[in-house]
């Protein structure tokens, strides 16, 4: 018996970091930026996605290091596919400032 491979439907997001504050952000379908990932547009189309990140990167006095991530969509918005992308949804991890 032959196994057949589901693919996954995919599509990607904008996301950057904030240039003041530092926060993960993802670009809306009105070119603002959000930090709710259910608010982020969705691409499908690979030449649209590269036309939307550069557009977002020349932003360079409100975000650094824009780049597409990929993401699996859902009825509640993108939801993240790599490791990577649900940390950052998650926002900074604790950590102590202390030193010894």
């Amino acid at each position: 018996m032959s196994r057949t491979a589901v693919t996954e439907r995919r599509v990607q997001v904008v996301t950057a970091n904030l240039l003041r504050e530092g926060h993960v952000v993802w670009l809306t379908a009105d070119d603002t930026w959000t930090r709710d990932l259910s608010r982020a547009r969705c691409f499908d189309d690979a030449a649209r996605a590269e036309d939307a990140l550069a557009r977002a990167a020349a932003r360079s006095g409100e975000v650094v290091g824009c780049y597409l991530a990929p993401m699996r969509p859902t009825p509640d918005g993108p939801a993240p596919v790599h490791f990577r992308e649900a940390f950052r949804r998650a926002g900074p991890s604790p950590r102590s400032l202390q030193t010894a």
